[in-house]
């Protein structure tokens, strides 16, 4: 037996992931951590008597690569004698429909197509292909993000399906490097493909496990990997139990325990982090604040509700209101000193500045602007809009009350809550989510430097 398959096999056991005699849904993408994954557990299946079926989904999104992908997958379970699910989605027509980035598309899709496939063959337990290096690029993602401790703790062993509470997800590969699972798939000529979309470093999740963790791991802590799982872990740990006691904590009756306000803050922030979540909200540390701190005020955190805490920390929420406190996240950054890239509030943004060569003006794409990078300087806010601010599009001749801007561009009311805008160090905004750039920002013939700006929304 290799080392690998005795591994996974010890920590099937010892995590109480699998029965047993249980059937098992096994999610495949063509990968080489997802085929090697289904390797193992068939190697280990006749031991156990587990009684495996594959399900793969065609995203559809690579064309002729989609489809090869799904016939590796379909040969593989032939050759292993196993039954097969195979299904098509259209996932950019469902961003489209939703307002939602493809990759969170993809995802919902994926959810709701192994909990479909689950359901419909009396299976519970669906075990899916995540490995170690996920969990490691995973933390710095949501450390950027400002993720708290239940976020930095990544990925679980076992958790309900977010498509269906009732059915397990289980990840028997959590603690196996990708390097491991490639010596493996060399070892016993196991076949994968690799997405190309993995190599893109216009995706910040490539760039962690590209650019960051070589130079953590070069210049800082060879071991980072193994230190990154250990703080997981405790942060993990830390925060189960402030969920535990957050959810027993006593009410705000009178007496020794106090009002609401007078709870431990990490109980006070836990408290509306659940509540936040219970009604699909985004909890981010700025939202969770603004409730916390002022009882009573309105914050609108979606086109269609608004949220307010009443000050016993209970958490209403409204369809709509005529009043609204606006979204209170700020991210200040340093073009020239910060990384090239950060998410901030569903949105991913991409930048560099750099001398410029020729005196064209580049074509302007979805997703992608430029700037005199000199103009803007270094120092800039992003932000969400606020009432009174002021801009200049390309082309006017004089700043105007963004408000009305968007009355002209017809983006309903609830929607502009949501849009983020990006101000200089002197509060100048040089650019509005869904509107043309600022006039006086724009490239010119003494451009010198160009500020390439890039962003998509989640």
């Amino acid at each position: 037996m290799s080392d690998l398959l005795e591994q996974v096999e010890k920590t099937i056991g010892a995590r109480g992931l699998l029965r047993r005699g249980q059937p098992v849904l096994v999610a495949v993408s063509g990968g080489v951590d997802s085929m090697v994954l289904l390797q193992l557990l068939h190697k280990l299946s006749r031991k156990n008597s587990w009684r495996l079926t594959v399900a793969y989904l065609n995203h559809g999104l690579r064309g002729r690569s989609s489809d090869a992908d799904e016939r590796l997958v379909v040969r593989a379970a032939g050759k292993l004698r196993l039954p097969v699910v195979v299904e098509r989605a259209d996932v950019k027509q469902m961003s489209r429909d939703q307002k939602i980035s493809v990759e969170m598309a993809a995802r919902k899709i994926r959810h709701e197509f192994l909990a479909r496939t689950a359901k419909r063959l009396k299976i519970r337990t669906i075990a899916l292909a995540h490995h170690a290096d996920d969990q490691v690029e995973l933390f710095f993602l949501r450390l950027f993000r400002g993720s708290g401790g239940e976020g930095l703790a990544g990925m679980k062993w076992r958790n309900p399906s977010p498509a269906d509470s009732k059915l397990q997800l289980v990840r028997p590969l959590l603690d196996q490097p990708k390097a491991a699972l490639k010596t493996f798939a060399e070892e016993n000529k196991i076949p994968f493909r690799e997405d190309a979309s993995n190599a893109s470093s216009d995706i910040l999740r490539n760039r962690i496990r590209q650019e960051l963790l070589p130079l953590l791991r070069r210049n800082y802590q060879p071991a980072v990997d193994r230190t990154i799982s250990r703080v997981m872990e405790i942060a993990g740990a830390e925060a189960e139990l402030v969920g535990q006691l957050a959810a027993g904590w006593p009410g705000d009756a009178p007496g020794p325990i106090g009002p609401f306000a007078k709870f431990p803050v990490a109980i006070q922030r836990r408290r509306l982090h659940a509540q936040l979540l219970n009604q699909q909200v985004a909890p981010s540390f700025e939202l969770v604040e603004t409730l916390r701190t002022r009882p009573g005020h309105w914050v609108k955190v979606s086109p269609e509700l608004a949220v307010s805490q009443e000050g016993d920390g209970r958490l209403l929420g409204q369809a709509s209101r005529p009043v609204v406190t606006p979204n209170p996240a700020v991210c200040e950054l340093n073009l020239a000193r910060d990384q090239r890239g950060l998410v901030f509030d569903a949105v991913e943004f991409v930048w560099r500045v750099a001398a410029r060569r020729n005196r064209q003006v580049p074509r302007s794409l979805a997703g992608q602007e430029h700037f005199d990078a000199d103009k803007i300087g270094s120092q800039i806010t992003l932000r969400h809009w606020r009432a009174g601010d002021r801009f200049q599009p390309c082309g006017m001749n004089s700043p105007v009350k963004l408000q009305d801007l968007f009355v002209n561009a017809k983006i309903p009311r609830d929607e502009r809550q949501t849009l983020i805008v990006a101000a200089t160090e002197a509060g100048e905004v040089f650019w509005v989510e869904r509107l043309r750039i600022a006039e006086r920002f724009k490239l010119t013939g003494a451009t010198k430097h160009c500020l390439q700006w890039h962003w998509k929304r989640f």
